[in-house]
Formats: structure tokens, sequence, C-alpha cells
């Protein structure tokens, strides 16, 4: 029973965006055509596949991305260099099992090659305190929080130091070597340099 973390294909939107939905409290609904913009432009946009199903996601975008989120507004209005990770859901029959645990640890794998800090939110609410816990767990912080007035929602906005970024960025600085493991996930081609 493996996770398998690939990038998604445009034909499996519809589950992705029925597994977004039904996610509950934790995460906000999306439609089609936001689902769609986020498929044409987010730098990162995987997927979980456990025994051949569907069973969950992670979409992320850099601090120089033309992203419409006031929460990664905020981030962006603080911080220079980061990565964002706009939403991730795992299925309800999948939590707990790793799904979650998988998607982090690759979208930190891509990322600490390229940003010094990983940045996300979670929404400051009952029922909750699950994803508060994932995150700290993962080695998250609170840096402070936002009330997104579009929705009416408080939200814990969080960032986590990503250690190995320095270490990778003053022996390669933007030009990462010229590797297969190294390609960017969504257009298969080495990361901008």
């Amino acid at each position: 029973m493996s996770i398998v973390i690939r990038d998604v294909r445009e034909h499996e939107l519809d589950s992705v965006l029925a597994l977004n939905n039904n996610a509950g409290l934790a995460i906000l609904p999306l439609d089609t055509a936001r689902l769609q913009r986020f498929f044409e432009t987010a730098e990162y946009f995987r997927v979980a596949e456990r025994d051949g199903n569907l069973a969950g996601f992670l979409v992320g975008f850099g601090a120089n991305a033309e992203h419409d989120s006031s929460n990664f507004a905020w981030f962006r209005e603080r911080y220079p260099d980061f990565f964002y990770i706009d939403r991730a859901a795992v299925a309800g029959r999948r939590r707990g099992g790793g799904v979650g645990r998988a998607l982090y640890a690759d979208v930190q794998s891509y990322s600490e090659l390229r940003y010094p800090q990983l940045a996300c939110e979670v929404f400051l609410q009952p029922g909750t305190d699950h994803a508060l816990l994932f995150h700290g767990s993962f080695g998250f912080r609170e840096v402070g929080q936002h009330v997104m007035s579009e929705h009416d929602v408080r939200a814990a906005m969080l960032m986590k130091s990503l250690c190995s970024y320095p270490w990778v960025h003053d022996t390669y600085g933007d030009a990462l070597p010229d590797e297969p493991w190294l390609l960017h996930p969504r257009q298969l081609q080495p990361a901008p340099r």
C-alpha cells in the first residue's frame, strides 16, 4: 500500500475539485474556474495516489507568483522569499494514513532547494485543531494571524525555515545542477535559473 506522489493530470481536476469541496472547514471551497487557474499557473500541483486512487493533493506558489489569495499577499508583504502552500487536502478515508505527510515531505523536498521558507495557514475555527497539530509536528510555527475579510475567517499564518536552502544557495546560487531528480515538477524542465 504505497503512496505515489506525482503531478496532477488535467483529466483529474474534477476529482481534485470534489476532494477539495468535501474536505470540510479546514479548506475553502473551489469552483472549476479557480481550479483550472491553479492548474495553469501553480508552480507545484501534485496529487497523492494510494492503491491506484486519488488520495490527496497539494497546490503551491513561489513568492513572486501572480496569485490573488489574501493570505499569500499577507506573507508577501512581510517576507521576501518563500514557497506558499495554498491548499492541501486528503480524502477522508485516507486521513491519518500518511498521505498528508507524504505530500508535505514532497513539497518540502521541492521547496528547500529553491526557497528559504515554507509558508501556509490554518483556519482558527472549531474542527481545525488537527490541522494545527499536524503543521506544528511538521515544524511550522505561527508568525501572525490574518482575517480573510472576504470569507470572515481568521487564519494562523505559519512558517517553517528550510534548513537545506542556505547550503544549496551558497553552493549553487540560482543554477541548480541539471539532474533528472531536480526537474521542475510542473513543466518537467530544470527549475528557473
